[in-house]
């Protein structure tokens, strides 16, 4: 048995009904308890992001929107061109309904994490903000579950070295330039991996920086060409999107039967790519979330909801849209090839395969910047708060950039898979246990809030 079997094997048991069945259970369930929030306070989560908090007595390495654009670097990122394209070609139009319906839920499990992230945070011995589902796990839980916050930590750090932090991003980058611009790879692995020790060298601030300046400039760009694409074609927009909500129920009846797709296919497809892209319940954002500028838990967690929304409800709705109307997705194109193709075709120009090139260069940067921090993280809890050892873990996580153009590109995304899965188990443990202290924050922040102590 090849390992390549053996890891699909792992992959398929890691991602099987249980943990899908889990995370869509969690964000289910706070959704009812909390009133639907991620509804009704979108608006004031959108106006937290830009708003400073009253008060002299916040704590926090960086501010509010610093920490979202952070967290946004990590989601935002080869799934949301790549991820949706496997999507739509793994369960047809279909799935992209439920990658909606995943990520409505999940903004309600962001929201719980970062909460909590926030509540439980606590500073390391250098006085730096600490937090995340390690530190709730311990402190919220109980010094019982401290080996639940190990598995989780380890996990992190797996994730950011070996998975979705390093080896898929380097890969679509280096590949995606070779095929564009016809540019070595070998030139930019150079390139990249002296550019990301300059930026990670300088820690979470530098990371801050340069994530608040990249994050909304590649997103609305991207955003911008979709929109346009869509603006040309006006007229199939109300046929694709009923082609979705028709796929997502009966699809044999919306494509005719002769593609194959089951309703579980089209569930399954859109809820896992839903999830790898915007990380809901994964524990990745909270660890961002803690070392926001602010005093108020709530707040953090309203604001970093937003993240799912912008992740998957706009950035994914619009690769998913150009894929399905520009009618590609049934073409033998795959992945990221398949999101150029549809770019190219709505734009009628080769225009589009640059606009994707551009867009996924970005974006996988970004993630790599925000990934090397959660794994920062992870790594220090692991050392018992020994941030002497910090410049050993950056210094790995760079020669892991070195070599990651040259790894497999199916071995990088099953391990990715793997890990990435394995993080969320030890958080939604966490998650159902302080269920009561997320709900009992939610009511006293809006109490005070109808009661107009603060704003």
């Amino acid at each position: 048995m090849s390992i390549d079997t053996i890891l699909n094997n792992i992959n398929s048991i890691v991602w099987g009904p249980p943990l899908l069945i889990l995370i869509s259970g969690v964000g289910i369930y706070f959704t009812l308890k909390l009133k639907l929030i991620q509804f009704f306070s979108l608006p004031r989560a959108f106006s937290y992001m830009f708003k400073r908090e009253k008060g002299d007595n916040q704590s926090g390495d960086i501010s509010a929107f610093g920490a979202l654009s952070t967290a946004l670097a990590a989601t935002i990122g080869t799934g949301n061109i790549v991820g949706v394209a496997t999507a739509i070609q793994a369960g047809g139009p279909g799935a992209v309904f439920w990658m909606w319906i995943i990520a409505l839920f999940g903004m309600a499990t962001k929201y719980a994490e970062c909460l909590l992230a926030l509540k439980f945070r606590t500073k390391d011995k250098d006085g730096f903000i600490a937090g995340g589902p390690m530190y709730y796990i311990e402190l919220g839980m109980g010094q019982k579950w401290k080996w639940l916050a190990k598995l989780f930590a380890v996990f992190g750090v797996m994730v950011a070295l070996f998975g979705i932090g390093t080896f898929p991003q380097i890969n679509g980058i280096t590949t995606a330039l070779e095929d564009t611009f016809s540019l070595p790879i070998n030139i930019t692995a150079v390139i990249l991996t002296l550019t990301v020790a300059a930026i990670t060298l300088g820690g979470v601030k530098r990371i801050s920086k340069i994530s608040m300046v990249i994050v909304p400039f590649m997103a609305i760009s991207y955003v911008a060409a979709s929109v346009f694409i869509l603006i040309i074609h006006a007229d199939r927009i109300p046929e694709t999107i009923g082609l979705i909500i028709h796929a997502a129920f009966n699809p044999q009846a919306a494509l005719g039967g002769i593609f194959g797709f089951t309703v579980m296919q089209a569930i399954q497809a859109g809820v896992a790519r839903g999830i790898f892209s915007n990380e809901s319940g994964l524990g990745s954002a909270p660890i961002a979330a803690a070392a926001a500028h602010t005093k108020e838990p709530v707040r953090q967690g309203l604001i970093s909801m937003t993240g799912t929304f912008l992740d998957t409800i706009i950035v994914c709705t619009m690769t998913g849209l150009v894929i399905i109307l520009t009618g590609v997705w049934s073409g033998s194109a795959e992945g990221a090839k398949l999101t150029n193709l549809a770019f190219s075709e709505g734009l009628s120009s080769s225009l589009g395969a640059v606009i994707v090139t551009v867009s996924l260069v970005f974006f996988a940067f970004t993630t790599i910047l925000g990934w090397c921090y959660y794994g920062e993280r992870c790594f220090v809890y692991l050392t018992g708060g020994k941030t002497k050892w910090i410049k050993f873990y950056r210094l790995v996580f760079i020669a892991l950039i070195a070599v990651a153009p040259f790894i497999k590109l199916s071995t990088i995304w099953t391990i990715a898979d793997i890990v990435n899965g394995l993080m969320a188990f030890p958080n939604l443990v966490a998650l159902v246990a302080l269920r009561h202290v997320v709900i009992e924050e939610t009511r006293s922040y809006f109490e005070r809030l109808k009661k107009g102590l603060i704003e």
